[in-house]
């Protein structure tokens, strides 16, 4: 690093000092906390962004966002080159950056960082960053610290995009690092395009009625309800009602969002007893997570909730039956049996998993955390990936997309029209529908739509696919968290040795019982999951597993 250099950030970072007593880890949502305290963490992260973009040549994602967090929250994370999650071995570099004390020690700690990785950190190489935000006040000051940051990197250049929803973002970095077009507009456009071909793609079942037709979504008073009434207006094809886009008044998250709904089982406010019967959507703050419901017309204010596990499902369905149908043409010359998973953690329903096994798919389990997921779905030709909690995507591989392709040119040869014709331009325009860089509610919406549509299918009908078995959570505090340890998954505890045998005999007590124990990844408590085939069974089992935590870590159960 060169005397000017080492100047430049001397000089700047000494206007964005860190907070007294201020400790901040950057984990799957990158850095967040009250906005107020955020200012030296975001000027950090955009000197992050541009060594990232150094280090890998390509260009890197900053999305100033808090999620589904309270609107005086906000926070900082990172899009790397294929528009996934910042790559791990760079997070504990993130954590020194934002925790050093002054100027002089930030600087030092960059020049040491920058020679171990071998950056080319010397002006003449360009760095190139995408800024985006979401809706939050906080969020034009947070992006300003975040540009002196960049600037701050001679060479580096930051291209503010705008206010977006956090996949947006993420999409237009991996479409940029494609050598693609990756504005706001292209990104609407993609998706229309892929959504317009997948419904002119439906077997023709006659009409639904009005109320089937109709889809009432809930926007959480963020950026997603905002972008869906741009999409709205550009679709003839569905009948989409926005509530809580935040031109209401409406406070962001506040009652309101695919975390509230997932987590409460409650209608979101603007909802009740008027839209029972009618198919309801729920976005969380940045549009990367989406779940259905439906309210029951015998208590408007609890919901049927139609989770994460049960969107896997929906799409599990669809793809397994279009590779199905592709695999029919044994006669053609260009045969490939294409790879097709799903991916969970331990917390996803026993009955969703039951339910994807039965249909012949291979289910993996991977540990608590999108980045777990989204590598594990990566490994096969077509990977599925849900949490519960409405958060995921599909990817396909690209040696498969290039199978793909060429399959779809070999038909339109010889079975133009045909059923396999067909079949592979639903999967063609699905891996373009789809949000491949990371969970995005907008595009999972408008593939769900479809999907129903293409198997003339109501919520209900897709709701009754399996019943949820009960389950129930709790968390028990303990001395330290780090005294459990887990594996395959998170679903066997190998640390404290005997606590798993133990767990074992409280879970055969219970039919179809299933329980597990996690450490906290911020707190030290210890989290259990238990479920069985009643609810007072999935709560006895629970309070039976957190004594025995209790019992071989201490302090007494919450």
């Amino acid at each position: 690093m060169n005397e000017d250099q080492k100047s430049l950030i001397l000089k700047s970072s000494s206007h964005f000092p860190p907070p007294p007593g201020v400790k901040l880890s950057y984990g799957t949502a990158g850095f967040r906390a009250d906005a107020s305290i955020l200012q030296s963490t975001v000027y950090r992260v955009g000197i992050l962004a541009a060594l990232r973009s150094l280090k890998t040549q390509c260009v890197i994602g900053l999305m100033i966002t808090a999620s589904h967090n309270k609107v005086t929250d906000n926070g900082v994370k990172i899009a790397d080159p294929s528009g996934g999650m910042l790559s791990q071995d760079w997070e504990p570099f993130s954590d020194q950056l934002a925790n050093e004390p002054d100027p002089q020690s930030l600087v030092s700690l960059i020049e040491e960082f920058v020679k171990k990785e071998r950056i080319p950190f010397n002006g003449k190489h360009p760095a190139e960053v995408l800024l985006g935000r979401d809706t939050r006040p906080s969020g034009e000051s947070l992006l300003e610290a975040a540009k002196q940051g960049i600037s701050a990197v001679v060479g580096a250049v930051a291209h503010d995009m705008g206010i977006l929803t956090t996949p947006q973002l993420h999409w237009m970095v991996r479409a940029r690092n494609k050598g693609l077009k990756a504005t706001e507009s292209d990104y609407f456009e993609q998706l229309l395009s892929s959504f317009r071909c997948l419904m002119n793609l439906i077997p023709d079942r006659g009409t639904s009625n009005e109320t089937e037709d109709k889809l009432i979504v809930d926007g959480a008073n963020g950026v997603g309800g905002e972008k869906l009434e741009v999409i709205k207006e550009k679709l003839n094809e569905l009948d989409i009602e926005v509530r809580n886009s935040g031109k209401e008044g409406g406070v962001l998250n506040e009652g309101v969002g695919a975390d509230f709904v997932q987590k409460e089982k409650v209608v979101p406010h603007g909802f009740g007893s008027n839209h029972a019967g009618i198919r309801c959507a729920s976005l969380d703050g940045d549009a990367d997570r989406l779940v259905y419901f439906l309210v029951p017309p015998n208590n408007c204010s609890k919901i049927d909730l139609v989770d994460g596990d049960k969107i896997l499902s929906l799409f599990a369905v669809f793809i397994k039956e279009q590779l199905s149908i592709l695999e029919e043409d044994t006669k053609g010359s260009n045969n490939y049996k294409a790879r097709l998973g799903a991916v969970q953690t331990a917390y996803a329903n026993g009955a969703s998993t039951y339910y994807l096994r039965h249909l012949g798919l291979e289910v993996a389990l991977a540990p608590t955390g999108v980045k777990f997921l989204h590598e594990k779905a990566a490994q096969y030709d077509i990977g599925i990936y849900f949490e519960a909690n409405g958060h995921g995507t599909i990817l396909f591989s690209e040696r498969f997309l290039s199978w793909l392709e060429d399959k779809n040119q070999e038909l339109s040869s010889t079975h133009e029209g045909s059923e396999q014709k067909k079949a592979a331009l639903r999967l063609l325009a699905v891996s373009k529908l789809i949000n491949q860089a990371v969970g995005d509610a907008l595009s999972g919406l408008l593939l769900v739509e479809t999907i129903l549509r293409h198997m003339g299918w109501s919520i209900h009908q897709w709701n009754a696919l399996y019943q949820d078995l009960p389950s129930r959570q709790l968390k028990v505090k303990v001395g330290d968290r780090t005294a459990v340890v887990t594996a395959n998954a998170e679903t066997v505890a190998v640390k404290p040795p005997g606590i798993q045998e133990a767990i074992n005999v409280e879970t055969a007590k219970y039919p179809n019982g299933r329980s597990f124990i996690r450490p906290s990844g911020t707190e030290d408590v210890v989290r259990v999951y238990a479920e069985a085939s009643t609810q007072e069974a999935a709560d006895k089992l629970a309070n039976s597993v957190a004594e025995l935590v209790d019992r071989f870590l201490g302090f007494r159960s919450s």
